[in-house]
């Protein structure tokens, strides 16, 4: 589903004007803020552990092509099997193809924005095979029928109430607003489906090269079922996810657990790098990974926008965003909202159908200064709307940019507008409020600029002769 400009905005609009929804966001992201802080003022230099995280992501991005190399060759060599996919669609067939050969009939996934990205529930459900999402939040998302809300927090837009009500018309619970009951309810349910899972699909925070091991970091242990009970288990990792080393992540874990949830560590962080072998007793027969492409080669070749692959999915820039704070993480109509979604969903959906997202920015900043792999993602907001109106001007665009051009390369025509200008702009508060204005959108919340009777240039040259009298 592409969703277009207008649409966003009426989205956008009617998400603003939801109070409930505001404080429900206000409330979770007022807690998140006070624990990241405190979370940070453990490291002895913040800053300095950003930029080690910066570094680590970028050699990782420049020797992309040898450490995934290394990494297939190190799972390929304890027993796993890796399938590079070159786009959504590949990786889905993968998937699908592997579970009607091993008569799969009932799949579990833990958390993983990679399989938002390329719809791989929605093929499978297609396929007839029942999926279950097993993160708390994603599972009472899909019962509700609905995308992540939240990079971190799938289901940080609703209350308890909800929670609730949801669980007792689809689960036929009891009634509670108490979280630890809620959450039982859900572990009630979510145990049978372990048990009986023929597939588990997780995806992966980091894919280390040097042991051919993924990571996976969580706080229910969740992710750790989904890879251990069932007889098969795939992981669903996009390519920028490399990094060169196992001692990387005593940097990269605190990092994401600081800048994701405000935790100094994540309750579980998993290793896994291959099926069980002889004489364990625990861990999936079969370990399949999919590496995902789906035009992230694409952007690493273009300079100007590959170091948004340093992305580690922390959450942190939709925090402390004021425009994903006003409309929340539906109205973007992406897996991945807020200030990141802005730069990478039209890298890899299209500038053209999703380049008006970059325009969903107040450009203040706040998301290159609190990303915790220093990526400029204000910088890369803008770059984006330079290709989006280079590629995809509208009709008007195109008309308007022309009669500029017409106007400023003939000197006394554009003295000539100047002055109408500046007459106009009298008569415009009994015209403005017109539906047809095609300056509406900018009035309906900023003031009009001023236009001086006088140029500057006349201006000029009269200071210049009064100085040389």
């Amino acid at each position: 589903m592409t969703l277009n400009s207008r649409e966003f905005s009426a989205a956008s609009g009617r998400a603003a004007s939801d109070s409930k929804q505001q404080g429900l966001l206000a409330y979770a992201i007022g807690n998140y803020t006070v624990k990241r802080d405190a979370s940070r003022a453990k490291f002895r230099d913040w800053e300095g552990a950003r930029k080690a995280a910066e570094d680590v992501k970028r050699e990782a991005l420049e020797n992309l092509d040898g450490l995934l190399a290394k990494f297939i060759g190190k799972v390929e060599g304890r027993g796993g099997k890796v399938f590079c996919a070159r786009d959504a669609a590949e990786a889905r067939d993968y998937i699908i193809g592997l579970a009607e050969e091993k008569g799969v009939r009932s799949i579990v996934k833990s958390k993983s924005m990679t399989t938002e990205e390329i719809g791989l529930n929605h093929a499978l459900e297609g396929r007839g095979f029942g999926v279950v999402e097993s993160d708390l939040g994603e599972f009472i998302i899909q019962l509700r029928g609905e995308t992540p809300y939240h990079i971190v927090f799938p289901a940080v837009h609703l209350s308890r109430q909800q929670v609730s009500a949801l669980f007792h018309e689809r689960l036929g619970s009891p009634e509670t607003e108490n979280p630890g009951e809620l959450t039982g309810v859900a572990r009630a349910h979510l145990r049978k489906v372990f048990c009986s899972a023929d597939m588990g699909i997780t995806g992966a925070n980091f894919a280390v090269a040097e042991t051919g091991m993924i990571s996976v970091t969580e706080n229910e242990g969740n992710a750790r079922l989904t890879m251990s009970l069932p007889r098969i288990h795939v992981a669903v990792v996009g390519i920028e996810k490399i990094i060169p080393r196992l001692s990387d992540l005593a940097l990269l874990l605190p990092v994401l657990a600081t800048n994701g949830t405000g935790q100094g560590m994540s309750c579980y962080n998993s290793f896994v790098g291959g099926p069980r072998r002889g004489g364990e007793c625990d861990g999936p027969a079969e370990f399949h990974v999919v590496l995902l492409d789906n035009g992230r080669t694409r952007i690493l070749a273009d300079p100007d926008k590959s170091e948004v692959l340093r992305c580690i999915r922390c959450g942190g820039c939709l925090g402390v965003c004021p425009v994903f704070r006003t409309v929340g993480g539906h109205a973007y109509g992406t897996v991945y909202p807020g200030p990141i979604g802005a730069v990478l969903t039209p890298l890899l959906r299209g500038i053209c159908e999703w380049g008006h997202l970059s325009f969903a920015s107040s450009l203040c900043e706040a998301c290159t200064e609190t990303c915790p792999v220093r990526i400029e993602i204000h910088r890369l907001i803008l770059k984006n709307r330079r290709d989006y109106n280079r590629a995809c001007p509208s009709s008007v665009q195109r008309l308007a940019f022309r009669a500029f051009a017409f106007v400023a390369r003939r000197p006394a025509l554009f003295r000539l507008a100047g002055k109408a200008a500046s007459l106009g702009q009298h008569f415009y508060p009994l015209v403005g409020w017109l539906p047809f204005n095609p300056l509406r959108r900018w009035t309906d919340t900023r003031a009009m600029p001023r236009v001086s009777f006088t140029p500057f240039r006349d201006w000029w040259k009269r200071r210049r002769a009064g100085r040389a009298e």
